[in-house]
């Protein structure tokens, strides 16, 4: 099931929080982690939430999944 992007608000987020999601990300172009992301735009797709940005390093897009603490890993 697909359906239309949910937007909310990075920025709602505790800056300790923020920060920490701007900092630990990965980076398929780049093949490295922790380059950083700028311009995080935050969104729930499907019931699942996400941060988007762009790689501080090379431009390209990285998402990260932030996984539901009521979710057995």
């Amino acid at each position: 099931m697909s359906g239309e992007p949910i937007e909310r608000d990075f920025y709602q987020r505790d800056p300790e929080e923020q920060q920490a999601f701007l900092e630990n990300t990965w980076c398929n172009d780049c093949q490295a982690l922790d380059l950083g992301m700028v311009e995080p735009r935050e969104y729930e797709l499907n019931g699942r939430v996400y941060i988007e940005g762009q790689c501080a390093t090379c431009g390209a897009t990285v998402r990260t999944e932030l996984a539901d603490e009521d979710e057995d890993v």
